[in-house]
């Protein structure tokens, strides 16, 4: 889909003489737009939600919600976590953390619970509420998990939605220009639904304006993004 797209923002760009992009720049901005889609799928899934509550959402094929379910789920993951100087460290791509697992010796799964660093401390201050290997607790301080008790020392896995992986596209200098080749090991496509693809354009056209101070790109791309917001609701 990325030389897809880049043909195309190739294509607005030099049909209305607006400039060009290199493909180092059209890699940045292509790293941008999906990165805003991405996050914007969240934003949109609540939406659904609250329309399905109140019994404005359709079913079927009209299950708006649940394909934003399917595209959230395709960049779900789960990894072992492993116990370093008393803290847990979190995968370096995740983007929220759905839940944290332990699994005891016998096979046990329980999920563990987050808590402040403030409900922690008052969790600890008596053996009454102390977390105990059946109803553990987890603290999250950056990109770290601190698990209560500290008896647990492995079994820890963490499910969590991580983020798309950067575009690039790729390229072969062929007399002088730049001609697509999916074949170099650094080449990584779009992650998003083929669906998506008017709006990447629409995004990475916003970019390119800005980058170039052309108003009129920029406003063509803002209206074709702008379409497609109407189109959905």
């Amino acid at each position: 889909m990325i030389n897809s797209v880049r043909n195309t923002v190739l294509s607005v760009l030099n049909k209305n003489n607006y400039g060009y992009i290199s493909p180092n720049d059209f890699n940045l901005f292509a790293k941008q737009a999906q990165l805003d889609i991405f996050e914007n799928y969240f934003y949109r899934y609540n939406y659904q939600i609250l329309k399905e509550n109140a019994r404005e959402s359709g079913i079927g094929y009209a299950d708006i919600k649940k394909q934003y379910e399917e595209v959230i789920d395709s960049f779900s993951k789960s990894v072992a976590l492993t116990k370093t100087s008393g803290t847990f460290a979190l995968p370096t791509d995740y983007y929220t953390i759905v839940r944290i697992i332990h699994t005891n010796n016998v096979g046990k799964m329980v999920e563990i619970e987050k808590v402040s660093m403030a409900r922690a401390q008052q969790l600890l201050m008596s053996n009454l509420t102390q977390p105990i290997e059946l109803f553990p607790a987890y603290v999250q301080s950056e990109n770290k998990v601190t698990v209560y008790p500290d008896t647990i020392s492995t079994g820890v896995s963490c499910y969590y939605v991580r983020y798309p992986k950067d575009p690039k596209w790729t390229y072969t200098l062929v007399a002088g220009e730049p001609l697509f080749n999916q074949n170099a090991v650094d080449y990584q496509d779009f992650e998003l639904p083929n669906t998506d693809e008017p709006t990447l354009v629409a995004k990475i056209l916003q970019f390119a304006g800005m980058s170039i101070r052309e108003t009129e790109a920029l406003n063509f791309a803002t209206q074709q993004e702008q379409s497609e917001i109407v189109v959905e609701k």
